[in-house]
């Protein structure tokens, strides 16, 4: 899962970096709204951690320009500024949550797991296809109730299909969504090919009731 801080206390955002990259979140960052903003409209987030007092703008404006360009991506506003009105205004913008300044990484990161749970869960602990499992806040897989091993982007990979049944997917939104944004600089995009050719074998070998089948010149569906 893809996190975007936009906050431009660098201290704060490398900390913050560093603990969530530790969890296995794919994470990018920006220090203004102009980056912010670019960001925002380029690229798609499964979570965005933002800031209200940004140079060269304000959060609750950029939350704003966000959801008129129909990003959808959950967000949790992060700010010093900790008065009723501010909380009020960012919920009323679009926002999922909000946490005030100073916190502990251990309520940021369970805020974050909880947008996420609403977002891609139904509010649960678990999704499940067919007779395939996963526990996203262990990362765990299981097929026919037996674990099975798989490695960061395997996992990765198999989450972001199951939260998109029938879906297809193309291969640059899926580079994107799981190498993150300088994916799209690759000179070729066979590293997918390789990482979905590995999933598949491991959901055969264990009698997985899905599979990811490749429509030739465009991407991948769960089937």
């Amino acid at each position: 899962m893809k996190i975007l801080i936009i906050e431009d206390e660098i201290d704060l955002q490398d900390v913050i970096r560093t603990f969530l990259e530790k969890e296995k979140f794919l994470v990018e960052v920006a220090k203004d709204y102009n980056s912010g903003l670019e960001k925002v409209a380029n690229y798609d987030y499964d979570c965005i951690l933002l800031d209200i007092m940004l140079p060269g703008g304000n959060g609750m404006q950029l939350l704003s320009e966000m959801r008129d360009l129909g990003k959808d991506g959950s967000v949790i506003i992060v700010s010093a500024k900790d008065s009723v009105e501010d909380k009020v205004e960012g919920l009323e913008l679009g926002a999922d949550d909000y946490l005030a300044k100073p916190f502990h990484l251990a309520e940021l990161l369970a805020r974050v797991k909880s947008v996420l749970r609403r977002k891609h869960q139904q509010g649960v602990n678990m999704l499940e296809h067919k007779n395939v499992r996963i526990y996203p806040d262990e990362r765990r897989v299981e097929v026919n109730d037996m674990e099975v091993q798989l490695n960061r982007k395997e996992y990765d990979l198999l989450y972001y299909f199951l939260v998109r049944p029938d879906k297809l997917v193309q291969k640059t939104s899926l580079a994107e969504a799981i190498w993150g944004d300088n994916a799209d600089q690759a000179d070729s995009l066979d590293f997918i090919y390789s990482q979905v050719k590995n999933l598949r074998r491991k959901l055969k070998e264990n009698q997985a009731d899905i599979d990811l089948q490749a429509v030739y010149g465009i991407g991948y569906k769960l089937v």
